[in-house]
């Protein structure tokens, strides 16, 4: 399991990345967590690759991926935190989610990492 404290709007936000977020964004949102974000990645280095990020824009659905993943991830870490998306968001000002998305995938991206080498690890004391 790993925690990342993410500064949004002048306040600290812990998100936390574990086998649990899948589960937890299927359950909440009804959708594939794997797929969304390599189609949010995806978004976001076509994005960057334009290098006029703020004009382009992303889609509408998107900025939905990304603030239901935030949002998994900061109540994973936090359970106290609002019990909806949009009672979380609402304590928040706005914000570029140019400053908030790469910690985001750079938080999953170690978790999945970490998953990988474990799984690897755990072949070769199982002999397989």
């Amino acid at each position: 399991m790993l925690q990342k404290t993410v500064e949004v709007c002048g306040k600290e936000v812990k998100f936390r990345s574990s086998a649990t977020v899948p589960r937890l964004y299927r359950m909440k949102f009804g959708r594939d967590i794997f797929k969304d974000l390599s189609k949010l990645e995806k978004a976001y280095k076509e994005k960057q690759g334009k290098g006029d990020e703020e004009s382009d824009g992303f889609e509408i659905e998107d900025l939905e991926i990304f603030e239901n993943v935030a949002y998994i991830m900061a109540f994973h870490a936090d359970p106290s935190i609002s019990g909806t998306i949009e009672e979380w968001l609402e304590d928040f000002e706005m914000f570029s989610i140019y400053e908030i998305l790469p910690e985001i995938l750079e938080l999953w991206g170690t978790n999945l990492i970490t998953d990988v080498q474990a799984k690897k690890n755990f072949k070769q004391v199982a002999g397989k």
